[in-house]
């Protein structure tokens, strides 16, 4: 391992990237800390203290809610804003045309995805600002006027585009997905203020608690690595051709199938819906209309619970890995390429058949990486269900980001490294 790091500082192109790559992430985590002004961050995390959707969403901004910074939304705007035209392309035929270009239809997409975010950056931080004064007492000051709350909305937007074009200017670099590793260095950064704090509380009592976080955390570490890289090998053989006097094609392959096709988009989709319905009952709580007032109430204290909320969470993590499965993988194409290139699974007839045969080993694939994000994801509440302490907050979701971030970059790094030496050969 010592060595591969030693040939990636060794060469100068690659040295220069991965010193380009920290040195934006450095900024990112300085802007982090430049909280909005007129905010009180002591109240704010008081009230934040008891949203299990918000602690969440904390974590994955590295602490930008918490702080009401400037940054407060992160890149959030923008996933959203990806997986709608990630939806589109499936619906509209334009947005499907201009994927099949290739890069330059791509890079249509890209841009369209960043004007979409510049609305959809307005709208999430006004919903947060209205949230926020009308749930919680003391995190705005009572003077705040209507121009105030624009140039908040705005502030916060500018920072969001100001991450996305960091992001871009990381995957330049090609050190890895520049969005995903501002969001890997966010989670990390929470790591030495969870400790310090955890080590600050420690009792004798806590030993044990500590010792079951820690095996949890391996046993998480290594299972994420196992399902991240997993595979299912369906062998392909190809018919051999004949033109003439030579013969072309021939030979075997095999077509990988992931076991963990949506990564941890579906884990995104779910926190979205489930902190709509609270965040709209909290603004029907002052309703003059009694029964709408009982009903959000009712909510608000229905998504308090742990076992309602794990049990929802786990449920729409489970159903959104296969809707997004069937978003990204498309059985009748594949089958239909493999019969156009020649290509057939041994036993299986090329056409209809192999699409049926390719759809149920997805739906079997499926059902081993959806119950696994379901797990990871309310990971937490069954350790603190089991433990009665949350002396430590181990989230599953932020393992499964911190080790595929790595696991992406550690493999880009490697190609670029090949790379090289092939140049010097």
């Amino acid at each position: 391992m010592w060595e591969k790091i030693s040939k990636v500082w060794e060469i100068k192109d690659v040295r220069k990237n991965i010193l380009v790559v920290l040195g934006l992430l450095f900024i990112y985590r300085l802007i982090a800390h430049i909280p909005m002004p007129g905010v009180d961050v002591a109240s704010l995390k008081e009230f934040m203290s008891g949203q299990q959707a918000f602690q969440l969403l904390n974590i994955f901004s590295g602490g930008t809610i918490s702080n009401f910074s400037l940054i407060l939304l992160g890149v959030a705007p923008y996933i959203t804003s990806s997986i709608i035209f990630q939806l589109l392309a499936m619906i509209v035929p334009k947005f499907e045309e201009m994927q099949k270009e290739g890069e330059s239809g791509q890079a249509k997409i890209n841009n369209y995805t960043r004007w979409l975010t510049i609305p959809l950056a307005l709208l999430q931080a006004f919903s947060m600002i209205k949230y926020l004064s009308q749930s919680s007492s003391g995190v705005f000051p009572s003077t705040m006027t209507g121009l105030d709350v624009a140039i908040m909305c705005i502030s916060i937007t500018a920072g969001t585009m100001f991450l996305v074009w960091i992001g871009d200017r990381i995957t330049e670099c090609k050190v890895g997905n520049g969005i995903s590793l501002i969001i890997f260095a966010g989670i990390v950064s929470s790591i030495p203020s969870s400790v310090a704090t955890a080590v600050a509380n420690y009792t004798s009592a806590d030993f044990y608690t500590f010792l079951m976080y820690g095996v949890v955390a391996i046993a998480t570490v290594v299972g994420v690595v196992f399902i991240s890289e997993g595979q299912r090998q369906i062998p392909v053989n190809y018919a051999k051709q004949v033109r003439g006097s030579k013969v072309f094609g021939g030979g075997s392959s095999h077509l990988p199938l992931r076991v963990n096709m949506a990564g941890v988009i579906p884990i995104i989709f779910a926190i979205s819906l489930v902190m709509v319905p609270p965040m709209l009952a909290q603004f029907f709580l002052s309703s003059k209309s009694e029964w709408l007032k009982n009903a959000a109430t009712h909510t608000i204290s229905l998504f308090n619970n742990s076992i309602f909320y794990g049990v929802l969470y786990f449920i729409l993590v489970f159903a959104f890995t296969y809707f997004y499965t069937s978003v990204i993988f498309h059985p009748n194409k594949v089958a239909e390429n493999l019969q156009k290139n020649g290509g057939f699974v041994p036993g299986i007839r090329p056409g209809k058949e192999t699409e049926n045969y390719l759809t149920a080993i997805v739906g079997r694939i499926n059902l081993i990486g959806a119950t696994f994000l379901g797990l990871i994801a309310i990971l937490p509440l069954l350790i603190k269900a089991v433990s009665g302490s949350s002396v430590i907050s181990l989230g599953g979701t932020s393992l499964l980001i911190v080790v595929a971030v790595a696991i992406e970059s550690a493999k880009q790094l490697e190609a670029q490294v090949t790379m090289h030496e092939y140049d010097r050969v």
